[in-house]
């Protein structure tokens, strides 16, 4: 549980918020990318020193090249924040014998430096919840702690879960009873969020500048566009979720009214056939054909858009699907008519 804010000034006239918790001082937090960041805020300035990262293991370990996911109008997002394994006991007494070493070191008031050696020696000393950080159980299980998404397009909601730390056995499932626990599904979403799929780009023919009333063909490479997956897995607790993003079909928009696609949707299937010697006068399985030419020094702008279904399964048998992922490309095309000869 924590305790009440104590409100503190400081020499410097500045507010400072010190969240005094029993087992969560509110200088504890992790950011996902492991950096220690002070903040601040209308409040003033807040500390919140990290110097750990979530024990999630993705695979492959590194985004690969290419879009990261995209869900268009939906209302999905990655997770903002939430609570996964982050210190071993002797890791965590490290952590802390450190930080508090250069907060007991640093110029803030006596009585801040006693808050801090009491609300320590509540939680991890010899009669507190975790007497000694928990060290002679080392192997055991691990220290579990909010994680800011620096990633998540939204500041303010990397801030929604609040400071705690608690201990969960390996083995045993995280508390259903913390919210934004990591658990299956947020692996899973944790695993979208690190997809990376091919950049959506297309072969056109006629290459270069269009004709009125003639047919372009347009199709994807071959081999670029295969299924995409990424596992995040919490290893000591048998705990995973494969994610995959697999690529369903190619959209042409061309840029204005004055055009006709193929088929009329302007919807192709992914595998659409490529244009080959001869096909000239065939309509495309997928394509466009311009009816008005573009003015001088002008062109229409084609967007091409490929859209992912993405699915999940999870190492306890669930699954389930998450919001597709559209990713497009927009290229400048110019349309001329049809010159005529008159001898």
């Amino acid at each position: 549980m924590l305790s009440s804010p104590r409100l503190k000034y400081l020499g410097s006239g500045l507010l400072v918020i010190f969240l005094m918790a029993v087992s969560t001082p509110a200088w504890a937090d992790i950011q996902q990318d492991g950096d220690e960041e002070v903040t601040g805020s209308s409040d003033g300035p807040t500390i919140d020193a990290s110097a750990g990262v979530a024990r999630i293991t993705y695979t492959p370990a590194e985004p690969g090249p290419g879009s990261g996911p995209s869900v268009g109008a939906t209302s999905w997002s990655p997770p903002a924040c939430y609570y996964a394994p982050t210190y071993s006991p002797e890791e965590f007494q490290a952590y802390w014998d450190e930080l508090s070493r250069e907060f007991y070191n640093s110029g803030h008031l006596p009585e801040d430096k006693e808050a801090l050696r009491q609300s320590l020696e509540d939680s991890y000393g010899e009669d507190g919840e975790y007497p000694n950080f928990n060290v002679d159980r080392q192997g055991e299980g691990m220290f579990w702690q909010v994680v800011r998404n620096d990633n998540h397009p939204d500041a303010d909601a990397r801030w929604a879960c609040e400071s705690r730390t608690f201990w969960v056995d390996f083995g045993d499932p995280p508390p259903a009873d913390v919210p934004e626990v990591v658990d299956v599904e947020m692996l899973a979403e944790l695993a979208y969020e690190r997809i990376r799929v091919p950049d959506t780009e297309i072969e056109m023919n006629p290459g270069g500048a269009q004709t009125v009333n003639l047919a372009t063909w347009v199709w994807l490479r071959r081999g670029e566009f295969e299924p995409v997956s990424v596992t995040a897995s919490l290893d000591d607790y048998g705990l995973s979720a494969t994610t995959t993003a697999t690529p369903v079909g190619l959209t042409i928009e061309p840029g204005t009214g004055d055009a006709v696609t193929h088929p009329g949707s302007g919807e192709c299937a992914i595998d659409a056939a490529a244009y080959r010697e001869g096909a000239e006068g065939h309509e495309p399985p997928c394509g466009v054909t311009y009816l008005r030419s573009t003015p001088e020094g002008g062109a229409y702008e084609l967007t091409a858009s490929v859209r992912w279904e993405i699915a999940w399964e999870g190492s306890d048998g669930s699954g389930g699907t998450l919001p597709d992922g559209v990713f497009e490309t927009t290229y400048d095309v110019t349309v001329d008519e049809v010159q005529t000869i008159v001898r």
